[in-house]
């Protein structure tokens, strides 16, 4: 088997990197996305993102509690859709918030620890195995 593939973490500015320095340490090459400066996602105006589509597995820090941020989260996920693409994801909620019904993606409230984290690695080379 090859290099496990990479992940994508979409996080704010000045994000804590345990999970990128985690993740790397399972040999994961990670990317880190802050979002675009002074426009939104190329995914939501409806252009590709290489960061996006080159990731194996992605992980988002949002507020699900705020329209955008699920907007955010639903476009994502109709592209792995519309491409038949099995793409581990999960979101990092704020502590004692859930997900709300409409997104699929399984929430993390807190930071993911490193069981969690082991967890999403073997998860997306399992996607990758079976790809």
């Amino acid at each position: 088997m090859g290099e496990p593939g990479p992940i994508l973490l979409v996080v704010p500015e000045g994000a804590d990197d345990f999970a990128a320095s985690f993740l790397e340490r399972l040999d994961h090459h990670v990317t880190t996305c802050h979002g675009p400066e002074g426009s939104e996602c190329p995914l939501l105006r409806g252009d590709g993102c290489r960061w996006y589509e080159g990731a194996h597995g992605v992980v988002f820090s949002l507020d699900l509690a705020r329209p955008a941020h699920r907007a955010i989260l639903r476009t994502y996920e109709e592209a792995a859709r519309a491409a038949g693409r099995d793409l581990p994801m999960r979101v990092v909620v704020p502590p004692g918030s859930e997900a709300p019904e409409d997104v699929d993606v399984l929430a993390w409230p807190g930071e993911p620890c490193a069981a969690d984290l082991d967890g999403f690695a073997a998860l997306v080379e399992a996607a990758d195995r079976f790809a």
